[in-house]
C-alpha cells in the first residue's frame, strides 16, 4: 500500500503565516477580488470562472498542485449553491485536462480538507485541492531530508498552465 505522507504539514498548519493580523482577513477572499494580469500573476491565480478560480499551492506536495477555491467565504462544501457545486467540478474537471496536457502526471489525488482537524489550512474557506502524481514521486528525500522534490518553479508552472487553459 502507498501512502502520501507529509509530516512537514503539521509545522505549516500549527504557524501563522498571515503577515495580515486582522482575524477577518482571508487570504482565498483576498485573492477572489484581484482581476489585473500582474495580480494573478503575483498570487498565481491560473484561472477564473464564474463562481471560483484556480489557482498554484504555495506549498505544494508536488508540481503542478492546485487548488479550486469558491468566491464564496464558506467553510464546506455542502453551503455551497449548486451553480457554485457545479463550476467548481467543471474548473476541476479543465484543471486535470490542462495539468495533463502539459505535465502529463500518472494519475491525481483530488480532495478536500473540511475541517481544522480533517488538516485545512484555511478552514473557514472552503477549497479543494488537485495534485498530479507520478510514479516514484514520493521517495526518500521527503522522509529521510525532510525535502520535497519540486523539478519546476511556481512562477514557470503559472506560465505553463495559465497559457495551457482554455479560455
Amino acid at each position: 500500500m502507498d501512502h502520501l505522507y507529509t509530516p512537514w504539514r503539521m509545522t505549516y498548519l500549527q504557524t501563522n503565516h498571515s503577515p495580515v493580523t486582522d482575524p477577518n482577513f482571508c487570504i482565498f477572499c483576498h485573492k477572489a477580488t484581484l482581476t489585473a494580469e500582474a495580480d494573478l500573476k503575483a498570487e498565481l491565480i491560473v484561472a477564473r470562472s464564474e463562481h471560483v478560480y484556480a489557482t498554484l499551492n504555495l506549498y505544494p506536495y508536488n508540481n503542478g498542485h492546485l487548488m479550486v477555491i469558491p468566491y464564496a467565504h464558506v467553510p464546506s462544501m455542502e453551503a455551497l449553491p449548486a451553480d457554485a457545486l457545479t463550476d467548481l467540478m467543471l474548473t476541476a474537471n479543465r484543471a486535470m485536462a490542462v495539468l495533463r496536457a502539459v505535465y502529463h502526471p500518472h494519475a491525481f489525488n483530488l480532495g478536500a480538507n473540511i475541517g481544522a482537524a480533517a488538516g485545512a489550512g484555511i478552514a473557514a474557506h472552503f477549497h479543494m485541492h488537485l495534485v498530479p502524481r507520478w510514479g516514484g514521486d514520493a521517495n526518500f528525500m521527503s522522509v529521510v531530508a525532510d525535502t520535497r522534490i519540486i523539478p519546476d518553479t511556481l512562477e514557470s508552472t503559472w506560465e505553463k498552465l495559465r497559457a495551457a487553459w482554455p479560455i
